[in-house]
């Protein structure tokens, strides 16, 4: 690591070590999600001239990570990157790769504190939650029946998110709306379709539902847009703008939210090279530079937050490519 002295004062420059290994664990290989995010990560690593790839398991069981986690070892990774499917499962073989020398750094979907150095959220947990439950009381009008269909029944970040939509509609402005089931698509587009049918089917005075994961709200809207209850249903959650192009523009969704999942891949190759070259160590307070995006200071058990989600209308949908 450099050091620069200006105006009197002592700055460390960081310089990231060349010829970084840099793997991304994502929850399932092909979530159209996770390629996103792993584009994310791949452009990063290029910037910073390491050698960067993108492994992982079909299903987003909670034990599918383990085995690659075992490999990457083996491998002698300088740095993993991993959405976890489960907070604890996977606990013990990060820390095997950390007593190893690895640096592990979440992302997406964090991993209990003592299994890696850093978590890269997307945005603020208690955030997206809150402004889940504010957009989806703007489209049912405040009230109403609906149900929220999530990712996996252990996933950190769709369970977190679920928690804080709980908190915000116990203010009295929601008295209205009512929640009537939690369901489970697991991340697999076929069951979250069969799920909508079946939330539809069971009942029958659902006003909407909310998905806050890419998978479930395409998935949602996909059954929602030959259904006779197109039109009648709303279905909003977090998606990608290309997957939900369609369904804006034939009005089947609204409105709905997401951040830029390849910033969010491309900030956490950026912060797992900087652990790995020595430059932070993931304390709450240090600062470092993630090429394109800038500085960042990293808070309270080594949590980045990368921004505020955007929602996404008619009026917007065009603007974004990813």
């Amino acid at each position: 690591m450099a050091v620069l002295c200006m105006a009197g004062l002592t700055v460390q420059a960081q310089e990231i070590k060349p010829g970084l290994k840099v793997a991304f664990l994502p929850k399932q290989i092909n979530n159209p999600y996770s390629v996103i995010t792993g584009s994310g990560v791949t452009e990063g690593v290029k910037e910073f001239k390491g050698s960067g790839k993108m492994v992982g398991a079909s299903d987003a069981g909670a034990s599918s990570q383990v085995s690659y986690i075992n490999t990457l070892i083996t491998q002698k990774q300088n740095a993993i990157v991993i959405s976890a499917n489960d907070p604890n499962a996977i606990l013990p073989y990060l820390k095997k790769a950390a007593a190893q020398g690895i640096k592990v750094v979440a992302v997406d979907s964090d991993v209990g504190v003592e299994g890696r150095a850093m978590f890269i959220n997307q945005a603020d947990s208690e955030g997206i939650g809150r402004s889940q439950v504010q957009l989806l009381a703007k489209l049912m009008g405040g009230k109403g029946k609906f149900a929220i269909l999530s990712a996996t029944p252990n996933a950190t970040n769709q369970n977190t998110w679920i928690k804080w939509m709980e908190v915000e509609l116990k203010k009295p402005e929601y008295k209205d709306m009512q929640l009537v089931k939690v369901a489970y698509g697991n991340d697999d587009d076929q069951k979250s379709f069969v799920e909508t049918q079946g939330l539809l089917q069971a009942y029958p005075d659902l006003k909407a539902i909310i998905s806050p994961t890419t998978v479930g709200i395409s998935a949602a809207a996909r059954y929602l847009s030959t259904s006779p209850s197109k039109g009648k249903v709303i279905i909003t959650g977090l998606g990608t703008p290309n997957q939900m192009r369609e369904f804006i523009k034939n009005g089947t969704v609204q409105a709905f939210q997401l951040w830029n999942p390849k910033d969010l891949g491309y900030l956490a190759a950026y912060a797992a090279a900087q652990l790995a070259s020595g430059n932070i160590s993931g304390k709450q307070g240090e600062t470092f530079t993630a090429g394109k995006l800038g500085k960042y200071t990293i808070g309270v058990n080594g949590e980045v937050i990368l921004g505020l989600p955007t929602t996404f209308t008619t009026a917007n949908i065009d603007e974004f490519n990813y």
